[in-house]
């Protein structure tokens, strides 16, 4: 049973992202929520760690003083499961916006995917999308690829500890990544097609890790609130 001083104390929820949903929105629905339950003006709620609206899957959202712990969440590392459509590229590197070019894929077979990822495997240096919330000069980057604006980004280290393909249905690839913090699975999907000598972008996404909380154990937002309402 939740009591209000629960939720200000600090709790941490696992909540399954819906699809569509920004991860903000899901916060803000919770926070909605909490307060409503409890006929109070106001209560602490973040998330550790956003997920793109296209993405769905775990999302760790702290109430009360387990806000300050935010930062620790959000540094574990994450797995991810999904699929990369081959021979087609977007400006987003994945399905918010339309198909811009198309490369050829004939050369690719199973046995070059799986060899690929061996390329990415370790410490990597990685370019964040144009759409990304990642801020320069005060605006997010997607503000500015939106206005159509090119922007320099600085490349960045990330830490691929796992990447398996679990199945392959062309152009359909199936993958499993484990990461570290800061990595996009956008720009992995994206020089995975360059890798290959073709092109891809991302199509599915969902979060299923964070250290060792996993998306098996997370509620529907549906889920939280029918529990938060049975709370006398």
């Amino acid at each position: 049973m939740n009591t209000l001083d629960d939720f200000k104390n600090g709790k941490v929820l696992l909540i399954d992202k819906p699809l569509e949903w920004t991860s903000f929105q899901v916060v803000n629905k919770l926070r909605w929520h909490i307060r409503k339950q409890f006929n109070i003006k106001k209560i602490k709620v973040g998330h550790a760690g956003t997920l793109d609206p296209l993405a769905t899957g775990l999302l760790i959202i702290c109430t009360g003083k387990e806000t300050k712990n935010i930062e620790t969440y959000q540094g574990q590392i994450k797995e991810y499961t999904g699929t990369f459509v081959l021979g087609t590229t977007t400006p987003s590197y994945d399905l918010e916006t339309e198909v811009d070019q198309t490369f050829p894929t004939e050369h690719i077979t199973d046995e070059l995917i799986h060899e690929t990822t061996k390329q990415f495997l370790g410490k990597i240096q990685q370019k964040p999308p144009i759409f990304s919330a990642i801020k320069k000069d005060g605006k997010r980057l997607y503000e500015l690829a939106r206005q159509g604006k090119t922007t320099e980004i600085k490349a960045r280290t990330v830490e691929i500890t796992e990447f398996e393909i679990t199945k392959i249905e062309m152009p359909f690839v199936e993958f499993r990544v484990v990461c570290s913090k800061g990595t996009y699975i956008r720009s992995l999907a994206h020089d995975f097609g360059v890798a290959l000598n073709s092109g891809a972008h991302l199509s599915v996404l969902r979060r299923t890790k964070i250290g060792e909380y996993s998306v098996n154990n997370a509620q529907s937002i549906e889920e939280f609130v029918q529990t938060l309402q049975s709370t006398e």
